[in-house]
């Protein structure tokens, strides 16, 4: 009786993303070269991925703390004092505690209606040429996903996005700027 209870609080829970086929965003984490990149490849990614370090914005020690108790249950954490200083320092400058770290929780919601271009070049004007020009957008090309990624990162940056714009301004760029484009 107990697992048929269980069993119908998890469908609960999940069907309003169902029917929306939404799952949270997860960010996208460009991996680093040389010898870093090397010492995650051998050490992390046959576990997890190295986008679950942007949900984190911490110190050395508090990184040093979080895979020494995360890896505890696995049989503990074993690097070479070499390979975890450079992975340390990798984590600290990208994901430090200057850094803010990407929502666990967001999902994106259903719209319903979208930006026509001007409608988005004044949201872009608005939300976006505080920090930098426009032709860091004009010139990328990603998928909606990405865009999202890209979206979500900028507004806990400082962005000043609803979630519903925000959600319009990732089917626009995905519509006027995705990958398909021929420009």
């Amino acid at each position: 009786m107990n697992r048929l209870r269980v069993a119908l609080v998890l469908l609960a829970a999940c069907l309003p993303l169902v029917g929306q086929n939404r799952r949270p965003t997860r960010p996208q984490v460009s991996r680093p070269d040389g010898e870093t990149w090397q010492v995650i490849r051998k050490n992390c990614t046959r576990c997890h991925g190295i986008d679950d370090y942007a949900f984190f914005a911490l110190d050395n020690a508090g990184w040093n703390l979080l895979l020494e108790t995360k890896h505890q249950a696995s049989g503990g954490y074993k690097l070479a004092d070499n390979d975890r200083k450079l992975l340390l320092d990798w984590m600290v400058q990208k994901f430090g505690p200057t850094t803010k770290p990407f929502p666990r929780t967001y999902v994106p919601q259903e719209i319903t209606t979208f930006f026509s271009d001007p409608e988005a070049h004044r949201l872009l004007d608005r939300a976006c040429t505080k920090c930098h020009g426009l032709d860091r957008v004009e010139n990328s090309r990603f998928p909606e996903e990405r865009w999202r990624v890209v979206a979500i990162d900028m507004r806990e940056r400082g962005a000043v996005l609803a979630d519903e714009e925000l959600e319009r301004l990732v089917e626009w760029l995905g519509r006027v700027w995705g990958t398909n484009q021929d420009k």
